[in-house]
């Protein structure tokens, strides 16, 4: 039954469903900033995130794919119940911080899942350290990249427009933030759409359909690009009052640095292969930019709790993946 090519096209269906909420789950990393300083309502923030997140499939390749697919855990033990339970754990805590509003990370999420499973199937020897090092290290990375660019460039544009009015900025930036939401979605396609791909290409790899080589086919990028896509579309508002309104309050021109920072750090961690959190760098990025005016217009107890969101988002997906991968193995 668990070898059947219709179990094998059932994972790659809750694959995408994972796809989806990640897109869900993110978009309000992609559009709070744009919604918060009112450049675009809610309802054409969504479509011109969607189009520009879709639109990075022809920007880049698939290494954070083979990063996902091959550099967490060791491929040679991957089977259906270990995806199953990796997905799983990954959907039900990426619901669980929809739930509560909490901007967790949807790739760390993932990241956690196949941690937990596959420690139940081949132990602490199943897991690749140098991978899962590197995307560790960039859950601080990330964030403080995000904040040390977000108020470098703060800094730079509050002194070019120093002799401007504020009309007169407000009207520059409205449109220039325009271009910095197209090209953050664009940075979070190349990097979060990529890690429903790596799930699927190893599903399919497993099974023998791909040949003796690991690659992503063509229609699987399409695929992913298309259904995270549609996740934004349905935008998750809960988390987008949180990102927009919870952490400090801000104005186009800070929208525009927040979404540029994030957009550079997350676009070079893509080039580079390292699956990061959008939302560790988009959130640490809106920080940076607040902390501009002064220390206390950052809300620090609302970061606070994101911080301990991220913290545990590995730990209790694995946790949830793990407890996944004894009932499915029971069943089965």
């Amino acid at each position: 039954m668990v070898d059947s090519l219709y179990f094998v096209i059932f994972l790659v269906g809750v694959a995408l469903v994972f796809d989806f909420l990640n897109g869900f789950h993110d978009s309000a990393n992609a559009i709070s900033t744009i919604v918060s300083t009112r450049v675009l309502s809610p309802r054409y923030a969504v479509l011109w995130a969607a189009f520009f997140d879709f639109a990075a499939v022809f920007l880049i390749g698939v290494p954070v794919a083979k990063t996902i697919g091959t550099g967490i855990i060791n491929p040679a033990i991957v089977n259906n119940y270990i995806i199953l339970a990796a997905l799983g754990g990954a959907i039900i805590w990426n619901l669980i911080t929809w739930w509560f509003g909490l901007p967790s990370s949807s790739s760390h999420a993932l990241i956690g899942g196949l941690i937990g499973a596959g420690i139940m199937k081949g132990g602490t020897g199943a897991l690749v350290l140098s991978g899962i090092t590197k995307t560790s290290l960039f859950i601080v990375v990330s964030p403080v990249l995000g904040l040390i660019l977000g108020w470098i460039l703060m800094v730079i544009v509050l002194n070019i427009s120093r002799h401007s009015n504020v009309a007169r900025s407000e009207k520059i930036f409205r449109k220039l933030q325009l271009v910095s939401a197209a090209v953050y979605s664009m940075g979070h396609g190349t990097n979060d759409a990529q890690k429903t791909m790596g799930i699927i290409a190893i599903i399919l790899f497993s099974k023998g359909l791909l040949g003796p080589t690991f690659y992503v086919p063509f229609w699987v990028i399409i695929t992913c690009y298309t259904v995270i896509a549609l996740g934004i579309m349905s935008g998750g508002w809960r988390i987008v009052k949180t990102m927009g309104t919870k952490i400090t309050k801000l104005r186009p021109m800070g929208g525009f640095c927040a979404e540029t920072a994030a957009a550079i750090s997350i676009i070079g961690a893509s080039l580079a292969g390292i699956p990061v959190s959008t939302t560790h760098t988009i959130t640490g990025a809106i920080v940076g930019v607040g902390a501009t005016r002064r220390l206390t217009a950052v809300r620090w107890g609302v970061a606070g709790s994101i911080v301990w969101a991220w913290v545990l988002t590995i730990p209790m997906a694995a946790l949830i993946s793990a407890i996944l991968y004894i009932l499915i193995n029971m069943i089965g």
